[in-house]
């Protein structure tokens, strides 16, 4: 995919919740090639590197507002498990607990796109 394409497909992906750009766990995991269950894995596994400045949980309310405003989230409509919302931060500490070249990667697209 052109480098161009990549950065449009990454800022709409960036939503603004609590008054910070943020991106949701499931978008995150779709860039990187991994599974929704395995990035947070990794994260829970490592979660002394995501202070709450870094890493989110949704609240019901945040949630619904999600799945109402973005067709892509319905699959979480009916889940009782509430997705993680990760900071610019907190997808820069990403790439060191997925450990792979294609999260290096993806990673610097994020980070340029976040600002």
């Amino acid at each position: 995919m052109p480098e161009e394409l990549f950065a449009e497909l990454i800022t709409s992906k960036i939503f603004i919740l609590r008054g910070r750009k943020v991106m949701i766990d499931r978008d995150l995991a779709f860039l990187y090639k991994v599974s929704t269950k395995r990035l947070n894995e990794q994260v829970k596994r490592n979660i002394k590197r995501f202070p709450s400045d870094f890493m989110f949980q949704l609240t019901s309310p945040e949630k619904i507002e999600l799945v109402a405003i973005c067709d892509r989230f319905n699959a979480l409509k009916h889940s009782t498990v509430m997705p993680y919302a990760f900071t610019e931060q907190g997808v820069a500490m990403l790439s060191s607990v997925l450990n792979s070249e294609r999260a290096i990667l993806v990673n610097i697209q994020i980070v340029r796109a976040f600002t």
